[in-house]
């Protein structure tokens, strides 16, 4: 015989829904400042997880951190990060005070000292700073292979305010992800400040070393080309020197461009 238990079944449906109710309530316990969630998070899973992610997850497990820590761990496989080594501060003039509101910039010599190429895309990222500085967040660089060395160049503009200004930079990939060492720029603001009238003055320096060999360029080629003219048989074909070399050595040279800097992509200012 069967038994219609009418009641009570409703009321085992209503006690099920208040426990899902239930569960769901203390899964949001404690989660109402976001942030702090957020940097609990990269704390446990590493600085490689940026907050763009870490906030994806969260909010994916309704900001339950325990939960936001399985779904990664679930989801994402381990990737290999690409290597950087920061080699030195080559900024001219460094370790020199500068004047407020002054444009100057600042250089820095990394390398690739993994087994690896760098994959396409990867920028410098402005991941922290002490002030606010006129300059772009993210500066994109080359996909540098197993070795090579670059020299990367930021513009910016120091602080109104004397005293010293630092922020904080990291190679990060497309995904998100940080690799490297992590990069300070370190400057103090002051009057009377020398570092832009030493970098003026390198750069000066530099344009009228280009102008000399250039000159010295133009010099050596019309004396070629008077040798070459006087070096001729009477129906006009050139007598080929004695042990001339038919073929030109190539000189490997890192691909450096001071001074230069990206602008083209969806960056903000800082």
């Amino acid at each position: 015989m069967d038994f219609d238990n009418g009641p009570l079944d409703q009321n085992l449906q209503n006690t099920s829904d208040l426990e899902q109710s239930l569960l769901q309530q203390f899964s949001c316990l404690g989660t109402t400042d976001h942030d702090e969630l957020v940097s609990q998070l990269q704390k446990i899973l590493g600085n490689n997880l940026n907050e763009t992610t870490a906030r994806f997850f969260l909010d994916m497990s309704n900001w339950n951190l325990q939960a936001a820590i399985g779904s990664y761990l679930d989801c994402e496989t381990p990737a290999k990060v690409p290597s950087m080594i920061l080699l030195a501060d080559v900024t001219v003039g460094e370790g020199e005070s500068i004047t407020p509101n002054t444009s100057f910039i600042k250089t820095w010599r990394i390398q690739n000292n993994g087994v690896d190429a760098w994959p396409q895309d990867c920028v410098l990222q402005m991941i922290g700073t002490t002030t606010q500085m006129d300059c772009l967040r993210r500066y994109s660089t080359p996909a540098l292979i197993p070795g090579q060395i670059w020299h990367i160049s930021i513009e910016m503009v120091s602080p109104s305010e004397p005293g010293v200004h630092q922020s904080k930079w990291r190679m990060m990939t497309r995904g998100g992800s940080y690799f490297g060492d992590t990069i300070w720029a370190i400057i103090t603001v002051a009057e009377g400040g020398t570092m832009a009238l030493t970098q003026k003055l390198a750069q000066l320096s530099t344009q009228q070393q280009n102008q000399d060999n250039s000159s010295m360029n133009v010099e050596m080629n019309d004396m070629n080309a008077l040798d070459t003219t006087n070096l001729t048989q009477s129906h006009g074909v050139p007598i080929p020197m004695p042990n001339q070399s038919t073929t030109d050595s190539t000189i490997e040279t890192s691909s450096v461009v001071p001074y230069s800097y990206s602008t083209n992509d969806d960056s903000n200012m800082c």
